[in-house]
This record gives structure tokens, C-alpha cells and sequence, in this order.
């Protein structure tokens, strides 16, 4: 086996191990838990009812309001 490999699985293996919080790591995981999904859901929010996609003939229009 090639050290390097075995090097990198214990690292992976291990991360939990090396891992710290520091201003970056926090940034970016608020990002992923609190405004990403905020986001996702303002935009669902705001859509909702608003594409009809299903059973629409030609001439349809596809927005409902």
C-alpha cells in the first residue's frame, strides 16, 4: 500500500478528531443550516400556488394568479 493512501483513510477517518471552530468553519455552517434553507423556503413560500403544471392543454396559460 502507497503510505500517502493510508496516510489520507486515517485522516478521514480521524477528522471528528482535528476538527475546530473558528469564524470560518462557523460562517459556513450557518450558511447550510439557517440561510440556505430559509431561502429555499421564502421562495416556496412566496410560489406556492402559483405554477399549476399538471393538466394543461395548449393554449393554457401556466401561471394561476
Amino acid at each position: 500500500m502507497d503510505p500517502a493512501l493510508v496516510r489520507l483513510g486515517n485522516m478521514i477517518q480521524n477528522r471528528y478528531k482535528y476538527f475546530r471552530w473558528t469564524k470560518r468553519t462557523a460562517g459556513i455552517t450557518f450558511v447550510y443550516v439557517a440561510v440556505i434553507p430559509t431561502i429555499i423556503g421564502y421562495l416556496g413560500y412566496k410560489t406556492d400556488g402559483l405554477w399549476d403544471m399538471r393538466a394543461k392543454r395548449r393554449g393554457d396559460i401556466m401561471a394561476e394568479r
